[in-house]
């Protein structure tokens, strides 16, 4: 649910609500899925980390896509067009899920609330232009497609979240995780959520645009709490073992070679009627050719993407697709795709770093254990 930092000029980068405050903060700016973000802060990327991991951490999620979509029959026209069940999604709780294509690949990976009177959606940065586009023409006479511009999003992680945002709103403490709460915040409406994106404990809050800084400066006014940018949040969710859209997972990846089996309903399982139903039911049924896999590489020295996975007679089994060191795991971690017969834990590999080997082995995921607040 996130993606690494783009290319764009500078000229035509959007700016989030949060904008202003970044640059007085001396957040370091870059260009990120369309949008001016900060990379980091004063403090570094890696106490930037670490501090998510002992207290918490505010983000700027503005440039993600929130979307609402209505009608009466909303939930069984989404199901058309992703494996999760969401005509089973019980009121104020949210769901995982994947935009399929007819082969299987995944489109985008999503977070879905059941609001009661509509559906909120939550999509990535750099695919929230197709996305809409795509809900709206396979959902066109079935249920009304709404981007909200008008909204900013934060997350608060780490495992003092709970604790601060309390001392706004009370009964943010006794939310579940995965559950969706419409509140208010020093008398502010906003909608929060028990999620993230960093293995942590911790809320997603929307609110107006025009709210976003009062409430930012109130939460980095607590002493729990700092500033926390791009480049922690993406070594956050590679410890947690999350994917990365367009990075470990996209259009040619399916949910089962990506490990994300977990995210195919029971019922959907049992019923289909997704696109690339067919494929997908027989990966789980047979299993597929290759497998998404956390690595542990030898020594301290990372390995980052595009990084070629090798036997020991050299030949080809993969590529590592997100890489780094792993300040809480203290150590470097990457994941990547191997053959199917290379998949298992503790398996052996090969990494070209630079031209030269380096021995690295397959395992378990997360590499940090995950602190979601099960209640």
């Amino acid at each position: 649910m996130t993606q690494s930092p783009g290319t764009d000029s500078s000229e035509s980068l959007k700016k989030t609500p949060l904008h202003a405050l970044h640059v007085e903060l001396g957040g370091k700016m870059v260009p990120f899925a369309g949008y001016d973000m900060p990379v980091q802060y004063p403090a570094g990327i890696l106490k930037e980390h670490q501090h998510t991991r002992a207290r918490a951490g505010l983000f700027d999620v503005s440039h993600m896509g929130q979307v609402r979509l209505t009608g009466d029959d909303a939930a069984a026209a989404l199901e058309a067009l992703v494996p999760g069940d969401i005509k089973g999604l019980g009121e104020r709780r949210m769901r995982y899920t994947l935009f399929l294509n007819e082969t299987g690949g995944i489109l985008d990976d999503l977070m879905v609330t059941n609001a009661g009177d509509h559906l909120f959606l939550v999509v990535n940065a750099a695919r929230k232009e197709h996305d809409v586009a795509h809900l709206t023409e396979r959902l066109k006479g079935r249920a009304e497609v709404e981007l909200l511009d008008d909204l900013a999003l934060m997350a608060l992680q780490g495992p003092d979240a709970a604790g601060v945002l309390a001392r706004f709103v009370p009964e943010a403490a006794d939310m579940k995780f995965m559950s969706y709460l419409p509140a208010t915040f020093d008398g502010v409406p906003v909608v929060l959520t028990r999620s993230g994106y960093t293995g942590e404990d911790g809320y997603e809050i929307s609110c107006d645009k025009a709210d976003a800084e009062a409430i930012a400066r109130a939460l980095l006014a607590q002493p729990e709490v700092e500033p926390i940018g791009l480049g922690a949040r993406d070594s956050l969710r590679l410890e947690a073992g999350l994917c990365l859209y367009g990075h470990d997972i996209d259009e040619t990846t399916t949910p089962v070679e990506a490990a994300l089996e977990w995210a195919l309903s029971k019922r959907r399982r049992a019923e289909g009627g997704f696109p690339g139903a067919e494929i997908v039911l027989a990966q789980l049924q047979s299993g597929a050719q290759r497998r998404r896999v956390g690595i542990r590489p030898d020594g301290r020295q990372p390995a980052r993407e595009h990084t070629e996975i090798v036997d020991e007679a050299g030949n080809r089994l993969g590529e590592v697709t997100s890489g780094g060191f792993g300040p809480t795991a203290n150590g470097p971690v990457a994941m990547g795709y191997v053959d199917i017969g290379r998949a298992a834990v503790d398996t052996p590999l090969t990494l070209m770093v630079r031209g030269k080997p380096l021995a690295a082995k397959v395992a378990a995921m997360p590499f940090v254990p995950q602190r979601y607040y099960r209640g």
